[in-house]
């Protein structure tokens, strides 16, 4: 054998048997959890969940690390920039497959450059109407009121791009409504002019409705989901409800670089999905409308297609404008 192909062997045996002892010994050291989003949020919650149990497990400190901003893009370059060897991860939500379509440019791409770990959890959206500006009682009451008074009606999101908005838009195209969308700079002003009346309708989490569907500030008409919630298990789907198909739910993901070893991803996913079946995780999401699931990686993977390749026509069919 030359010599140069010799050294070049050699060096190929040492890399695999060096990148081998790696993922044998992973982890070694502390794990950062990137949270692309302001604190306070279900990323956030999720990562401390998770990041805690793998701490205790592990014996190496899991570090939840707030990167927001761009809607949540910086954070998820930086993940994707991050080397891939199990160190960075992140948690991301329902954005990380309808911000392609929102954003004309993007630094990174969200099959390209991530490792899919396993989808964590899901929550519908609650149509949810102001029943002294809007005194209708089912999705069919809505859906007919809609259509006698095209245009009149409008409904409140915390911003364009985002799963109410997008919610809303499916409705419409499903239903053939015409209603108008009411951006606000995040969830809690949208939710104070709904209360307040100065807007009929959202699409609203669990977490920032409930309270006032209980206090009778709002009236519930359906949930986004496939099945019922089971927060609210005497209120039918929207699908049931009288638009057959229609199914709309927030989502949230684990992931890591693209290129992180498989032994590394594996470790992780069993890690993730075992530790969403623990009880206090479970009791802790409950609380806050959350369903836990658990994936493999391929599962989230062909999720994450299939959810891009919907929402991508919701944004073309609707004329969503892109954001520069």
């Amino acid at each position: 054998m030359r010599f140069d192909r010799w050294l070049a062997a050699i060096i190929v045996a040492c890399t695999a048997g060096l990148a081998c002892a790696q993922e044998q010994s992973y982890p070694n050291k502390p794990i950062r959890i990137i949270d692309a989003f302001v604190p306070g949020g279900i990323t956030e919650l999720l990562a401390r969940l998770i990041g805690q149990k793998m701490s205790d497990d592990w014996g190496h400190p899991v570090i939840i690390e707030p990167k927001p901003g761009g809607g949540g893009n910086i954070g998820m370059e930086a993940a994707a920039r991050a080397t891939p060897d199990g160190y960075t991860l992140i948690v991301v939500p329902s954005l990380f497959t309808t911000n392609p379509s929102l954003f004309v440019k993007l630094n990174w791409d969200p099959v390209k450059d991530f490792a899919p770990l396993s989808l964590l959890a899901r929550t519908p959206v609650i149509l949810v109407v102001n029943p002294s500006v809007l005194n209708v009682n089912s999705v069919k009451e809505l859906i007919a009121y809609a259509k006698a008074n095209p245009g009149k009606l409008n409904y409140a999101s915390g911003g364009v791009g985002a799963t109410p908005h997008l919610a809303g838009e499916l409705f419409k195209a499903m239903t053939g409504v015409n209603m108008t969308h009411i951006p606000y700079k995040g969830t809690a002003p949208a939710m104070t002019d709904l209360v307040g009346g100065q807007v009929h309708l959202s699409f609203s989490s669990p977490l920032t409705s409930l309270p006032h569907i209980k206090s009778g500030k709002l009236r519930a008409l359906a949930t986004t989901g496939a099945q019922r919630s089971a927060l609210l298990p005497d209120l039918p789907t929207v699908a049931e409800a009288g638009v057959p198909g229609y199914e709309v739910v927030s989502w949230f993901g684990m992931l890591a670089p693209v290129a992180t070893p498989r032994p590394i991803v594996e470790k992780l996913r069993a890690e993730i999905v075992k530790n969403l079946q623990m009880p206090d995780v479970r009791e802790r999401c409950a609380a806050v409308g959350l369903e836990i699931v658990g994936s493999t990686p391929a599962e989230l993977s062909a999720f994450v297609r299939q959810d891009m390749a919907k929402w991508a026509k919701v944004f073309k069919d609707a004329n969503i404008p892109r954001i520069e």
